[in-house]
């Protein structure tokens, strides 16, 4: 049996608002949160992402206030990222309704939190995300970036994928800096790279543009296809998106 692919929009979030950037800067407003969960709900969307991408840099936890929000309104589950930096600030976010968290910056700094979360919440709560951008140097060619993109770490991005796979995270969200809002595809070669060295499920994210870049990243290993811009835009509808990807003989949720 194929793996069941699912279509996850992603909700970026800045003051209480959904905003969507390009390569992470160049911010716009996409709407409010609880409307935007609700209508992708409706398109029937498998799983929402929910992203304070700001909190990081602004040292300070997730709007648990929007989270509860998003909560009561969403019916499918979601996860919530973004200043969540140890064990009580992922349980803060799961009690106000997510249903999984995601870090990436704070667990790129301490590994350990990446263990102790698993053990606290189960890894089917727990998301682990990697900003990665293009490094030659490096023996992958792709380098862990973290603050929201801002940082550099000198860090090969698959072999860390490797030492989160290894921890028994179930889920690695890699984000592509360069292919962030620009609707060129996906990064495939850092999604195969992923998929071919971790038994975790891979989210594609970074890039989407047309239908045909989703199904590349299917082929390329990702079984969960996160977008925003495409979504929030109206450039494609999840509907549409699902049929054609059935079309092409895929297992969509």
């Amino acid at each position: 049996m194929d793996k069941q692919i699912s279509i996850m929009p992603c909700l970026d979030m800045q003051n209480g608002r959904v905003v969507k950037g390009v390569h992470f800067v160049d911010i716009r407003d996409a709407g409010d949160p609880v409307e935007c969960a609700k209508a992708y709900c409706r398109a029937g969307a498998d799983e929402i992402a929910l992203l304070d991408i700001t909190a990081t840099v602004e040292n300070r936890p997730t709007m648990l206030e929007v989270v509860r929000n998003v909560a009561e309104a969403a019916t499918v589950p979601f996860t919530v990222g973004g200043g969540i930096s140890d064990v009580a600030s992922a349980a803060a976010v799961l009690e106000a309704g997510a249903d999984k968290i995601s870090t990436s910056s704070a667990a790129f700094r301490k590994p350990e939190i990446i263990k102790e979360m698993l053990a606290e919440f189960g890894p089917e709560k727990v998301t682990v995300a990697i900003d990665v951008d293009v490094n030659e140097s490096l023996p992958s060619g792709y380098e862990v970036y973290i603050d929201g993109g801002r940082t550099a770490t000198g860090s090969d991005a698959i072999e860390w994928a490797k030492k989160v796979d290894g921890f028994g995270v179930h889920v690695i969200l890699p984000t592509s800096k360069a292919g962030d809002g620009a609707q060129t595809g996906f990064d495939l070669p850092v999604i195969k790279a992923m998929a071919d060295a971790c038994s975790a499920t891979i989210v594609a994210s970074g890039g989407a543009g047309k239908m045909e870049h989703f199904y590349d990243a299917v082929e390329a290993g990702a079984t969960v296809l996160l977008a925003a811009s495409v979504f929030h835009f109206g450039i494609i509808g999840i509907p549409e998106l699902k049929e054609y990807l059935r079309g092409r003989g895929l297992n969509v949720k």
